[in-house]
Parts: C-alpha cells; sequence; structure tokens
C-alpha cells in the first residue's frame, strides 16, 4: 500500500525482456534506507517487487498483465520515473490510499499555466468516469492529487510547483500517457452496493438506492 506522495524520481537504467515480461534496471534518486529485498516499490503508480538492492540500485520485473494494463512498457533506458517505496503503519498518510494497482491510462489533453500552478486536463475510458468525483483523489504516475472537475471521459488537476519539481509531471506534454488509479474506497463502495443497484437498473423491480434506503440502513436518520 501507498500513499501517493512521491520519495523523489529514478532513472531506468536498461530493461531485458523475460519470457512476456521485462525487467528492469533501476537506480533511485533517494537513498533507499534499510532496503529489503522483495520490498514493494511503486516506479509510476505501479506496485513492483525489488529485488538485487544494492545501494540504491534494483531490479524489479514487469508481468505481461502489467504490461498490458499500464504504460510501462512504453520506458526506454535514461527515462525518468516517479518512485514510492511502501507505507509502513506508523508513517503519515499524506496523501490517500493507493495500492498501486493501475484501472486504465490516460492521456494529456491539454496543459495549461495559472500563475505558479499548472493545470493539466487528462481524457479516458468513460467507465473509468464514474469513480472519479470532484475534489476527490486520483494517483497520476502514482502522484497523489486532487479533482478540479470532472465529466464523462476527462478531469483536470492543478499541479503545484512543489510537484511539478518533484516529479515527472515537469515533463509531461500534451499526447502523452498516464497511469491511472482512482480511489480505491468507490470501487468497494461499488462492489458493495452491486447488488442493491442492479435490480431498479435493470428491470425497475428493486428499491434500488435513495434517501429511504440509506435512512432505513443507518446512514443518517
Amino acid at each position: 500500500m501507498f500513499t501517493g506522495i512521491i520519495g523523489g524520481t529514478g532513472r531506468l537504467l536498461g530493461k531485458r525482456t523475460i519470457g512476456g515480461g521485462v525487467a528492469f534496471d533501476l537506480e533511485a534518486g533517494f537513498a533507499l534506507d534499510d532496503p529489503q529485498e522483495g520490498e514493494s516499490i511503486a516506479i509510476n503508480g505501479v506496485c513492483l517487487t525489488a529485488y538485487n538492492i544494492s545501494g540504491r540500485r534494483f531490479s524489479a520485473d514487469v508481468s505481461p498483465e502489467t504490461l498490458s494494463r499500464t504504460r510501462l512498457g512504453e520506458l526506454s533506458s535514461g527515462d525518468l520515473v516517479n518512485m514510492e517505496r511502501a507505507l509502513r503503519l506508523s508513517d503519515r498518510l499524506g496523501g490517500h490510499l493507493v495500492s498501486g494497482h493501475v484501472d486504465c491510462v490516460a492521456v494529456v489533453s491539454s496543459r495549461k499555466p495559472l500563475g505558479d500552478y499548472t493545470i493539466f486536463t487528462f481524457s479516458l475510458p468513460k467507465e473509468q468516469s464514474r469513480y472519479i468525483v470532484e475534489k476527490g483523489s486520483i494517483a497520476i504516475d502514482g502522484i497523489s492529487l486532487t479533482v478540479n472537475s470532472c465529466s464523462a471521459g476527462q478531469f483536470s488537476v492543478s499541479i503545484i510547483p512543489h510537484t511539478i519539481k518533484m516529479t515527472t509531471l515537469c515533463s509531461l506534454k500534451v499526447g502523452q500517457r498516464v497511469n491511472i488509479e482512482v480511489d480505491i474506497i468507490g470501487k468497494y463502495v461499488e462492489r458493495l452496493l452491486g447488488p442493491q443497484i442492479q435490480p431498479s437498473a435493470v428491470d425497475g423491480g428493486g428499491q434500488g438506492i435513495d434517501a429511504a434506503f440509506l435512512a432505513e440502513h443507518g446512514f443518517f436518520r
């Protein structure tokens, strides 16, 4: 589990094909204190297992499933990546709960300066839009950000100068792709309430979710 607070950028030193997947050789731009073989490190928001750790360098395997769902396969030797080590239970939760399991890939549709800030707008598959809410949280290439506005198939975020400086967003251009992880809480709520929603949505034969349903189940009085 991660928080979306990037520890710093790192660099992809090399990549090798291994049985349908790839192996990355990486170097962190910050010290890996108390490293543990097999620990989880998020690379551009993707949870990977680190091994052969030596100083700031380590390797990580990327499975075919991960390659199909993320943009990690597009990376080349020398590229900068966002890195975050896994959350300790004693750490501050400065961003939001991020699992490191990417939901989809989005495309930068615009980048505009607004004073010292930068406004990015992204387009993404419409089926993922339902998990994105205004002022909610979203992880973009592993970075915990707050949604400014959203609509079917797109959303925007405002980036502060510190985040631009500390992450790969500084070089992000229109047309480039990014990894997206929506807020995990919304997905769990949908899964749990799905049986209550489906009857009315499909055949009009159920109560569905309305004020009466929420009151009956103790959400408010």
